[in-house]
């Protein structure tokens, strides 16, 4: 028979979450290993609060929040509080009843904003990676690493001359309100000589010959290469010299071993200091040969074992995590200003895709 459209109403709710999310759902997996990773930082989180004033926002229900922020594209903190209002899943993950009050938009991000005393994000992502299940997942001898640009949240017209006896070269603007017309044609722009308004820590880069230049930072992941999942992060000032030096600064820790270890990495590496430099750390270097008007710093003893084309083609790998964080995470182009705030929310998000592809992985060699 047909059912019947009219609207009712109880009282009383008996509704338990736990049963409204099905026992195969891909967030059981990893909200098991967001609990285990956050009950590792109990004592991190207990240093960045005082014992007076009124119990804030806990910091475990803030990470759970943003990751669901990361998982489900969601754009900014408000959207994201509308969405845990009618969401039972979003409450489940989070930790918050059926009746529990959902926190202000303003309070969530005063609250966030904490978390960045105490470089939460890196040991969360270590935290992740130390648990039993996700440990033995994870390569100790062959690893890649690459960069990528972050676009930061700044127009290119905040670009203003650091001296004020550039000012007279500026090009002058038409138009009212806040944002007049300006050209900017046959004006040269350096780091030198000029600097953002809205975000002075940005740096002006272009990616290649023939390319605009464009307010960024450079964000770095490291990469073992079983399984593809990203071991370290960082994010640094864009420049020519950013990624070989963020490379050599995330290799260090897992080049003290017995046994040699491979870095993998593009032509963009190939050059003869870094390439020394791995080799005093023992580290075998698996970079890509740039043979275009140079010498490469890659020899003949290296590019001959097969070992070396395994790598060349396993690195390519990081480029998914980075287009996952870019995409679906929304760090191509970033909501945040200054090095740290920015750096934080890359690091996070690189956890955040680890979290994504665990449950498969685990599954499959469980």
């Amino acid at each position: 028979m047909r059912g019947s459209d009219e609207r009712t109403g109880a009282l009383f709710s008996y509704v338990d979450l736990e049963t409204r999310v099905r026992k195969d759902h891909p967030l059981r997996t990893i909200r098991r290993l967001v609990n285990e990773a956050l009950s590792a930082l109990e004592g991190e989180f207990s240093s960045l609060y005082s014992g007076l004033g009124r119990p804030s926002i806990a910091p475990e229900k803030l990470l759970r929040a943003m990751l669901l922020q990361a998982f489900y594209s969601i754009r900014s903190e408000r959207q994201l509080m509308e969405r845990l209002e009618f969401d039972l899943l979003f409450r489940w993950f989070v930790g918050l009843g059926i009746d529990d009050v959902v926190w202000d938009h303003s309070s969530f991000s005063k609250n966030r904003d904490r978390l960045l005393e105490g470089d939460i994000a890196a040991k969360f992502l270590a935290a992740v990676l130390a648990q039993p299940p996700v440990k033995k997942l994870l390569s100790t001898e062959h690893f890649s690493v690459d960069g990528t640009l972050i676009e930061v949240w700044a127009s290119m017209k905040s670009v203003r001359p650091k001296s004020p006896e550039d000012n007279a070269d500026e090009p002058p603007t038409s138009g009212g309100g806040r944002n007049p017309d300006a050209s900017f044609h046959g004006q040269k722009r350096s780091n030198a000589t000029h600097a953002s308004s809205t975000d002075p820590q940005a740096r002006l880069y272009k990616k290649g010959a023939g390319k605009e230049a464009k307010l960024c930072f450079m964000g770095h992941g490291l990469m073992e290469n079983r399984h593809g999942l990203l071991v370290d992060a960082c994010l640094t000032r864009a420049d020519g010299h950013a990624e070989r030096v963020a490379a050599l600064h995330m290799i260090e820790p897992h080049a003290d071993r017995p046994r040699a270890i491979t870095l993998g990495a593009d032509k963009g590496y190939d050059a003869e200091d870094f390439v020394n430099e791995l080799r005093s750390m023992q580290v075998t270097p698996h970079v890509a040969r740039n043979i275009s008007g140079r010498r490469s710093a890659i020899d003949g003893r290296t590019a001959r074992h097969s070992g070396y084309a395994v790598s060349l083609r396993i690195r390519k790998r990081i480029e998914e995590a980075f287009g996952w964080i870019k995409t679906v995470a929304g760090q191509r182009k970033t909501r945040f200003k200054g090095l740290e705030r920015v750096g934080w929310a890359f690091t996070f998000a690189a956890a955040a895709y680890n979290l994504v592809r665990l449950p498969k992985l685990i599954a499959e060699t469980g």
